[in-house]
């Protein structure tokens, strides 16, 4: 299944490794909290958002060097054009909040 080399599987590969990111984020610092409650806590403390958005991009960094290194430039693309959004957003997000 990771051996494809497509440019929807990249995006879908971009899109998945920063939620789980985020979702291991949430269960190792705020677990004692409801996810609502991390919501919140996010949204009233900007620090927070690039505190998160870091891991997630990372992951996506990681996803991406595995595949240019693997010569599966498609896939990477896809990779790079989400992570792109994902900085752009969080970016956003800290400037609006």
């Amino acid at each position: 299944m990771f051996k494809k080399d497509n440019l929807r599987f990249g995006m879908l590969l971009g899109f998945i490794a920063p939620l789980l990111s985020l979702i291991i984020y949430y269960f190792v610092r705020f677990r004692a909290y409801s996810f609502m409650d991390f919501l919140e806590f996010v949204g009233s403390n900007k620090n927070q958002i690039t505190a998160i958005s870091v891991p997630c991009l990372v992951a996506n960094i990681a996803l991406f060097t595995f595949y240019i290194n693997t010569r599966r430039d498609k896939t990477a693309k896809g990779i790079f054009a989400i992570t792109l959004i994902y900085a752009i957003a969080s970016l956003v997000l800290k400037f609006i909040l």
